[in-house]
């Protein structure tokens, strides 16, 4: 198990207990590491900057008692925002329909990158866009990075789920 898997498995319960889905547990930097913990409401409402802070509270309050990461460090704490990252498999089925960019950790028919229409899961657990030269058909596990891209489509579809279009 690395790090981030460990990181999730202590932060994820945490998060579900308050009403929040994580996301995303991501470390970046080397001279000061930071800890970007990605995070959505389980009711669908949009993310406020009170949500942030409160999960910021509560999870500073949780790495200080369990103490996972050696040294200093910064935690972040935000929404996914519109253009999201796709990271869970359940993200690949709710936003089918819009525009995504992939990047698999392994060469899918000769190529690694690929954006189109995200239809969704098949029946193989691979993950299916609709590219300009044909469906795309990447394995789930091999998903290197995934995110929805910013469309007028995405943008109207956000803020009408959001009641503010």
């Amino acid at each position: 198990m690395d790090r981030g898997q460990r990181l999730e498995g202590l932060i994820a319960p945490s998060l579900e207990a308050m009403g929040y889905e994580l996301v995303r547990v991501m470390m970046q930097g080397q001279a000061r590491p930071t800890l970007q913990v990605m995070a959505e409401r389980k009711d669908g409402q949009g993310m406020t900057v009170d949500d942030c802070a409160e999960i910021s509270r509560a999870l500073s309050a949780l790495l200080d008692v369990e103490d996972p990461i050696a040294g200093a460090y910064v935690l972040e704490v935000s929404s996914p925002g519109i253009d999201r990252p796709l990271t869970r498999r359940q993200d690949f089925i709710a936003w089918a329909g819009f525009e995504t960019k992939l990047e698999s950790a392994q060469p899918v028919d000769g190529r690694k990158r690929f954006r189109g229409r995200l239809i969704g899961l098949d029946d193989k657990d691979c993950v299916v866009l609709a590219t300009e030269t044909g469906e795309a058909h990447i394995p789930l596990y091999d998903v290197k990075s995934a995110k929805l891209v910013l469309t007028d489509e995405l943008i109207a579809a956000v803020t009408k789920d959001q009641g503010q279009g």
